[in-house]
């Protein structure tokens, strides 16, 4: 059995193009096997709106907790299915009282005020530099500098949005904006 997944930000015949690259590349070593389904579906990349129904709750992939710039989702799969499950065994009681949509609301406000900048810087990058090859031109100028690739590295490590330096952020601001003028 060989499962295989692509990603990609273009559109539907770009990604049947990338599929049948696969399986060109992949064909001597799966000869003779037979192709069962080939199917796609898009990540979805901030969060969804609608999370929570009565008990049943999204988390992971399915609430869209994938990162825009990079298309990581495995550490916030994983951190919001433990912040989850630690939620649901502390307000069941430890398995005690039946939890409800408020309980699991209680999560969402708990993960959303954790990881809601996070995204929200994310989706403000996404809009701002991927829509042109001037706007990306800018954000690599950004990217030579030491602040900004600090500011990336711990924002990364920590999965939480970093830099709490004011005048480090004005002087990234100024220079953002001058950069964006340029192009």
């Amino acid at each position: 059995h060989v499962a295989v997944g692509t990603g990609t930000v273009i559109d539907k015949k770009g990604i049947q193009r990338y599929q049948q690259g696969i399986r060109d590349r992949a064909a001597p070593r799966i000869d003779g096997g037979e192709i069962i389904r080939v199917e796609a579906h898009p990540i979805p990349e901030h969060p969804r709106p609608w999370r929570v129904k009565d008990r049943a709750i999204l988390v992971g992939d399915a609430a869209g907790y994938v990162t825009k710039c990079s298309g990581e989702g495995i550490y916030f799969a994983a951190k919001s299915g433990r912040m989850c499950a630690e939620t649901i065994v502390k307000n069941s009681k430890q398995g005690v009282r039946m939890i409800d949509e408020a309980d699991l609301m209680e999560h969402l406000r708990e993960w959303d005020g954790k990881y809601g900048p996070t995204y929200l810087v994310l989706d403000l990058l996404q809009k701002v530099f991927y829509t042109s090859d001037a706007a990306r031109e800018s954000f690599v100028e950004l990217c030579e500098e030491e602040y900004v690739q600090k500011v990336t590295f711990d924002s990364y490590l920590y999965k939480t949005v970093q830099g709490n330096d004011p005048v480090g952020d004005l002087k990234l601001g100024w220079k953002t904006l001058s950069s964006l003028y340029k192009y």
